[in-house]
């Protein structure tokens, strides 16, 4: 039997988290490595095994895959949540890149500078409840089904569920407008592997705070 995945990254959310979900919401149990100081990270680089010096990097069936859409392409097709044919696949990668660049305004938040903060937090808020969630909020409704895509669970609802949880860590009533991505959270929140890793003592990793950004920056002399 091949050995678990080997996660390689920092002891927060960053890039890797969205991986992180992705394999526990396949019922997948991975292993971490914690890259906690810039000797780490300078042992990967040395070792050759980061193919564009870049974490995250993850070590499975045999390879050493870095690139965050990579990874998480190949996570979803592996354990089946990519959508039944292209088109599906299709669908499921805009909503993916949807949420991404979602995700990827919240969590560059913590690494600006203060006096910006409020806002870029103000222009997050404004994103999310315009120009993201009401394209979520119509695709549940025109699809009529419990899913984003097909009628089974598929990377892009994981993808919107974390999308989701993180806009509401910004502001905690952010869907009050959109009744469908209230249910559809609900839904989604208690598939059972989806469930397990939402639980305390889970791999998932809290909202980044400012300890974490100051040893992020320590290591990536950001």
């Amino acid at each position: 039997m091949a050995g678990k995945p080997k996660l390689h990254y920092t002891k927060g959310r960053g890039k890797m988290e969205s991986i992180r979900w992705l394999l526990a919401a396949a019922g997948v149990e991975f292993e971490e490595e914690f890259i906690e100081t810039k000797e780490d990270l300078e042992k990967l680089r040395n070792d050759g095994v980061l193919l564009f010096q870049q974490v995250p990097m993850v070590e499975i069936d045999g390879m050493r895959m870095v690139q965050t859409r990579a990874i998480l392409s190949y996570i979803a097709a592996k354990y089946n949540l990519y959508g039944k044919d292209l088109k599906e696949r299709a669908w499921i990668d805009m909503y993916v890149e949807g949420t991404t660049d979602l995700m990827g305004m919240i969590m560059y938040l913590p690494f600006q500078p203060a006096d910006t903060k409020e806002k870029n937090l103000a222009l997050i808020i404004e994103r999310a409840t315009t120009r993201y969630f009401p394209v979520y909020e119509k695709a549940l409704k025109d699809h009529g089904q419990d899913y984003l895509v097909g009628n089974k669970l598929s990377w892009a609802d994981i993808h919107l569920l974390e999308a989701i949880l993180m806009a509401e860590e910004c502001k905690p009533d952010v869907l009050s407008a959109f009744p469908l991505l209230q249910a559809f959270k609900g839904r989604i929140s208690n598939v059972p592997t989806i469930k397990k890793f939402l639980q305390p003592g889970s791999q998932r990793k809290p909202p980044t705070d400012e300890n974490f950004v100051a040893v992020v920056r320590k290591i990536f002399n950001m």
